[in-house]
């Protein structure tokens, strides 16, 4: 199992979560972005740069992850391509994206993006605060937990 991190719209906070858990749990991180990023020296943590571009860095996630994978990205199309192919997705807000929940978040993105088309300001997404950083931690831990329960 690894850990695939789409990481240009990634809050840093949640990075530094990853890379604690990373030499925590001796699991690869992977962070994909289309800018060169800087991360910790450590054999479990590295970043891939990609060209610049509409879904790039998305496109390349999906290539490189295998079934049972963990992709951290809030994109939902995204999300919906990793279930897909038998990977899990995890919001940095802490929500894990379902077979059972996907089809209401691509409703509910179509929807949002409907009326902004339409001339409606939808206002975006709330700041993100502690209590994000704290469900995506606990998230993460169950999520590993669990994982390395398995391997025993």
């Amino acid at each position: 199992m690894q850990i695939w991190v789409d990481a240009d719209a990634c809050p840093n906070v949640i990075k530094q979560i990853l890379f604690h858990a990373a030499q925590r749990w001796q699991v690869s991180t992977t962070l994909v972005a289309n800018r060169l990023l800087t991360v910790p020296p450590s054999r479990f943590i590295k970043s891939v740069q990609v060209a610049a571009g509409f879904d790039v860095a998305d496109n390349e996630i999906v290539r490189l992850m295998q079934a049972g994978d963990l992709v951290i990205t809030a994109d939902i199309p995204l999300a919906a391509d990793v279930l897909q192919k038998d990977g899990h997705a995890l919001n940095p807000r802490g929500s894990m994206y379902t077979q059972e929940n996907i089809r209401e978040y691509l409703s509910m993105r179509q929807f949002m993006d409907e009326l902004r088309s339409s001339g409606v300001d939808t206002g975006g997404p709330a700041s993100f605060n502690h209590a994000d950083r704290q469900a995506f931690a606990n998230q993460l831990d169950r999520f590993l937990t669990k994982y390395s329960q398995s391997q025993l």
